[in-house]
């Protein structure tokens, strides 16, 4: 079965030209992707970190930040655009929208370093104060590039998190929500998002969010990403569980094999850049079922390369990934 996956013969998809080698020195053959394996990728974030932004311009023609969740994430994560990104946003009117999605999205990450991921009871008042700063500063300038940028699906994505983090409330990230779908109905970092959002913690009933991933992937093109959501759904169920075996039931090991050989696995999915994270997302979720068929299938693929999320849930990723890595 698994042997075709791949095409004919089950030959590995064509070398991507533009991927970043492997590091040669690996802890145990594992190792932290970086800049989503990609060369292109790689010259964006040097010049992000240089706070050169007629450097970022250039880096980022390849890509379309409106609607490339990954790779915008990049330029989010990283400690430091928040110094000069604003003077990018009052400077360069042509390019204003693309500064201000960058400077948003920045602000939502940058907030939510300050807050920690510590429980909301254990963060501190000033901690509150920060983070709700940081996130009206986000939503103010998502907001703006999401007008001057109509046909973006970016802004909308981010204001799901950071509406997340205010309490907006149902009606305003519906209304996200919604805004989002009618861009791309089947974006996959936007139901990502709602699966968090729908999560108890944040206020939404057990189950929810499982039967809303379900009815995403029911209408999911063959290849398609949308398999991740079914399967971080899962890990979002093992998370809120209080038994760490919750998984380990034959329905649920059937739906995430099914979900990947429909998704990752299959032959129509484009290995984009970064597109280590759907495997990771896929490994952590079928290692925690036990699934012994697709599992090393999809640690063979992975090659070694760890991306911290979704395993963060766990206390010591790194140890968890490389762990299960070995027992696949």
């Amino acid at each position: 079965m698994f042997g075709k996956l791949f095409g004919r013969g089950g030959e590995r998809p064509a070398a991507d030209a533009h991927a970043l080698p492997a590091p040669r020195r690996t802890r145990n053959g594992v190792y932290t992707l970086h800049a989503l394996g990609d060369v292109r990728v790689l010259a964006l974030v040097q010049a992000a970190e240089a706070g050169d932004w007629a450097a970022v311009r250039t880096a980022l023609a390849p890509f379309d930040l409106g609607r490339d969740h990954a790779v915008l994430g990049e330029l989010a994560d990283l400690d430091g655009v928040q110094d000069w990104i604003g003077r990018a946003v009052e400077e360069d009117k042509e390019h204003r929208a693309t500064a201000l999605l960058i400077s948003g999205a920045r602000h939502v990450n940058w907030g939510w370093e300050a807050r920690t991921a510590a429980r909301a009871v254990d963060v501190t008042r000033d901690q509150w104060r920060v983070f709700r700063e940081r996130l009206d500063i986000a939503e103010e300038q998502l907001l703006e590039a999401a007008e001057l940028r109509p046909d973006w699906i970016t802004p909308w994505r981010r204001l799901l998190t950071s509406g997340r983090g205010i309490s907006r409330g149902a009606a305003v990230n519906e209304v996200r929500l919604a805004a989002a779908l009618r861009r791309d109905p089947l974006d996959a970092e936007t139901h990502l998002a709602w699966v968090s959002q729908l999560q108890p913690r944040w206020g939404g009933e057990p189950g929810e969010a499982l039967a809303f991933a379900r009815e995403a992937f029911t209408g999911a093109p063959e290849g398609h990403r949308l398999g991740c959501v079914l399967a971080m759904a899962h890990i979002e169920d093992w998370v809120e569980s209080d038994r760490k075996d919750c998984l380990r039931q034959p329905e649920i090991q059937d739906e995430l094999v099914e979900a990947a050989v429909h998704s990752i696995l299959h032959p129509a999915y484009v290995r984009r850049p970064g597109w280590q994270h759907d495997f990771n997302i896929f490994a952590m979720a079928l290692s925690l079922a036990s699934v012994s068929t697709a599992t090393p299938l999809v640690f063979r693929e992975l090659r070694g390369a760890y991306t911290p999320w979704p395993w963060e849930y766990m206390a010591r990723p790194e140890e968890m990934y490389a762990r299960a890595r070995r027992n696949a």
